[in-house]
């Protein structure tokens, strides 16, 4: 999965992504779905996310796109994006990698680049 803030302006650091990371981790736990890897660059989010048949991936991306809210509200003002009703955009992209090695995309999301 894919998923940009509107308008791609770059509001993630170091210490916002470790705390959105945990809560997403602990979001797809709730949902019975495992987050496998987790990474970023400045203006979007990857994540690949086990996510069995039974579970409506709507349901868990709009669960995924709500919890960087609670996970940030206390930091500083770049996280008042992250409070705003219209952090996320809209859209998000995903995919099926059920024929792709896991290896290969967990390299690719791997690779790349957080900011510090």
């Amino acid at each position: 999965m894919v998923s940009t803030p509107n308008y791609r302006r770059g509001p993630f650091t170091g210490e916002i992504l470790r705390r959105c990371e945990a809560v997403m981790r602990d979001v797809c736990a709730v949902f019975g779905a495992e987050l496998h890897e987790f990474n970023d660059e400045t203006d979007h989010m990857h994540l690949l996310v086990h996510c069995p048949p039974k579970i409506a991936l709507s349901r868990l991306v709009g669960s995924l796109k709500a919890s960087p809210r609670a996970a940030c509200a206390r930091n500083s003002s770049r996280s008042a994006a992250l409070r705003s009703g219209n952090f996320w955009s809209p859209s998000h992209f995903a995919a099926s990698c059920g024929g792709a090695p896991l290896s290969i995309i967990r390299e690719y999301i791997e690779n790349q680049k957080r900011p510090g």
